[in-house]
């Protein structure tokens, strides 16, 4: 029809609480009040290809997570019938898979089972190989290519890594600022304050949970050194000076600050999250072209 409209997010439509009369005109007439104050909080709807990319990467994450069931249900049947993997302490590499297709258990039953568990963990694993091949073919297209190319410039961030976050955040600059993406992310601190008392607990978990987990496990890169991986070299060509020095000056900042944290007695997993929230403002940082503060910074980049 050609009318501009504002998605408007109705849980956090501010409702009062002696209202006990709901009529399509008193809805009408309080968003119009609202809308005129400023007190309506927006969403941006997601585009069909943000979407539908959305879609396939967490149908990726079904699959490893099915994979990871009919893995622990394999595992625990070998266990019952006293079949244990003595050779190497991690699960579920070349080893302990070869191993696990040489064992044959007595009971006939039991063993028609176990091959068809089998037969449904080589489909699992079939299928994420070929979603695995999608996602690379649909991150080397527009109008991915560059923004995976960016992210796939800091630590820790792979392809299906910056096409998650790509289809869960969509355009970056929809957030104004970095503690905006922060907050959206559910990684700032909950608070409780009043007067001279300051309570602050753990993160409040709003928001996205796929990006969420998303960040914090590429927050666990940066507890080593910072270096220059064959990825990271391979990508920076490819991408501006500017985002690429961006990401050299996150690693240098959260190494440190990882450090710093845990040397106070911060546990690592607290320390973790506190990276991830950091690296998060690196990344909007980045993926709007804020103006670099250090120079300094950007010529040893």
């Amino acid at each position: 029809m050609g009318v501009a409209c504002d998605i408007v997010a109705p849980a956090l439509v501010p409702v009062a609480p002696g209202e006990r009369v709901k009529t399509d005109r008193r809805d009408a007439k309080r968003l119009l009040v609202l809308y005129r104050a400023g007190a309506l909080k927006f969403v941006a709807p997601p585009t069909p290809a943000q979407e539908g990319l959305r879609d396939l990467v967490r149908c990726r994450e079904d699959l490893v997570c099915a994979r990871r069931a009919a893995r622990h249900r394999v595992a625990k049947q070998l266990l019952r019938h006293g079949h244990i993997l003595h050779e190497g302490k991690k699960s579920w590499t070349r080893i302990h898979q070869a191993w696990v297709r040489r064992q044959r258990i007595a009971d006939p039953l039991a063993r028609s089972a176990l091959e068809h568990m089998l037969a449904h963990l080589e489909s699992l694993d079939a299928q994420i190989a070929a979603l695995d091949h999608q996602l690379d073919e649909i991150a080397a297209r527009e109008p991915w290519v560059d923004p995976v190319r960016w992210l796939c410039c800091f630590r820790g961030i792979t392809t299906l890594t910056a096409l998650g976050l790509l289809a869960e955040l969509g355009d970056f600059r929809r957030f104004g600022s970095a503690r905006e993406l922060m907050g959206f992310l559910g990684l700032t601190p909950s608070e409780y304050s009043s007067g001279e008392q300051r309570h602050r607990g753990h993160i409040t978990l709003a928001g996205n949970t796929h990006a969420r987990r998303l960040l914090i496990e590429a927050a666990w890169h940066y507890q080593h050194a910072p270096r220059v991986s064959q990825r990271i070299a391979a990508v920076q060509p490819h991408v501006p000076p500017d985002v690429a020095a961006r990401a050299h000056s996150a690693q240098v900042r959260l190494h440190h600050r990882h450090r710093t944290l845990t040397a106070r007695g911060k546990r690592s997993t607290v320390a973790n999250v506190a990276v991830a929230r950091e690296l998060a403002g690196f990344i909007w940082a980045a993926m709007t072209r804020q103006p670099l503060r250090d120079p300094e910074v950007s010529a040893a980049a």
